[in-house]
């Protein structure tokens, strides 16, 4: 295979399918693409029944194009990041890694266009982001959640308002922010900069006012950010965690014991927003982000501060701080459902207090006139513990 095939190939397992996010090419397997969730089998001419050991190393030194540095990283670390794109068509982001000896390859397409909150169906969090001067923002989440798709609309917004100096350090640049009001310079892992420690540290003087981290992988790189939200820049980046509690001990947990103390004080004083995502399937196919959001308070910094107690936690401070823009998983899944965008089966087990997700539903459900249980009409039972039977009645007399 030479490139201008590769190109023929990725076009077509393109053209396969709607709503696509992966390719996936794995020895043994048939051209793959997730769309919606769901993997999906690409037929091509010529028919690939199964791909092999060798077709897919070839597959992936045409992706890599004689890059010394990717190969060096490839055959010492078993994998490498990198970008393609199909000229005029599509950007890709790309994960070569070696299993049992072989290569499998998964690109994730990257959008063209940089989306709108409302496209999004962000959550009025986001807009106050827009609007923080410092400290750091966190949004989170597991892998393909739509993390950096979120914070480039973000950036956009902050492009579109705000007439000022953004830098952003990328593995691989996802979105190509155009040059709006403020001045954005992109650069990329392994083309402009070598690690993230250092893309940060660089960036501190560089005249920034708003730095996006792809990822904060290590305890230099969260350091370094921390440096940089004391100093008067606004730190946004991802982590892949959970929820907001799992956050802020991923980002402790990076510490040596003795230091933990100071880390939470400094995290305290810079921590503007913990944003974490969730995708659900959603009626009608494809799939929809639910969110839960943390901002900065004074009982925010007590719990960091001193680690959660009883009656003292992170999701109660979420569920009780609505009107400083805060909302919990389940008020988002219940309002998804109310607005018909997920089925109750999917709240229900997307849900983290089912309980909760329950009596929202119900009362949803009251206002509109719709059955709240699948019992049926309940009656007496006039015959329990009478004995029916004439034998049994003369076995007892």
């Amino acid at each position: 295979m030479r490139k201008p095939e590769i190109d023929h190939i990725l076009t077509r397992m393109l053209e396969s399918n709607v709503e696509i996010s992966d390719f996936i090419l794995t020895v043994d397997k048939p051209f793959q693409v997730e769309a919606a969730g769901q993997l999906v089998r690409v037929e091509l001419r010529p028919h690939f029944e199964k791909l092999t050991p060798f077709q897919t190393e070839i597959f992936a030194l045409n992706l890599i194009n004689q890059d010394h540095r990717l190969m060096e990283r490839l055959i010492k670390e078993g994998s490498c990041d990198l970008s393609y794109e199909l000229p005029g068509v599509a950007r890709f982001r790309v994960n070569i890694f070696s299993q049992r000896g072989n290569y499998s390859i998964v690109l994730r397409k990257l959008e063209t266009q940089i989306p709108s909150f409302a496209e999004l169906l962000l959550p009025d969090a986001y807009q106050r982001v827009v609007s923080e001067k410092n400290g750091i923002v966190l949004v989170t989440g597991a892998t393909g959640s739509g993390k950096t798709t979120s914070l480039a609309a973000v950036i956009n917004e902050i492009n579109e308002k705000y007439s000022l100096h953004i830098i952003t350090l990328e593995d691989p640049i996802e979105y190509t922010h155009p040059q709006k009001m403020a001045t954005i310079n992109q650069r990329e892992l392994g083309k402009d900069f070598d690690n993230f420690a250092n893309g940060l540290r660089a960036a501190l003087r560089q005249a920034p006012k708003v730095i996006f981290v792809g990822e904060m992988r290590d305890r230099e790189s969260v350091e370094i950010a921390l440096n940089a939200s004391e100093t008067g820049h606004l730190v946004l980046s991802t982590l892949h965690t959970i929820d907001a509690g799992q956050t802020i001990n991923r980002i402790l947990g990076m510490f040596p014991v003795d230091e933990e103390n100071q880390i939470r004080t400094r995290l305290a004083d810079s921590l503007r927003w913990i944003i974490c995502q969730r995708l659900l399937p959603k009626v009608g196919g494809g799939r929809v982000a639910a969110f839960e959001a943390l901002s900065t308070s004074l009982r925010v910094k007590d719990v960091i501060l001193h680690g959660e107690s009883e009656g003292k936690t992170f999701f109660d401070i979420i569920r009780q701080g609505t009107t400083f823009g805060m909302i919990t998983f389940d008020y988002c899944i219940v309002d998804l459902f109310e607005k018909g965008l997920i089925t109750e089966d999917t709240a229900i087990a997307y849900a983290t207090n089912r309980a909760s997700v329950n009596r929202g539903i119900d009362s949803i459900k009251n206002v509109r006139g719709e059955k709240t249980t699948n019992l049926g009409t309940l009656e007496v039972d006039n015959s329990y513990g009478k004995i029916k039977d004439p034998m049994m009645i003369r076995k007892l007399t």
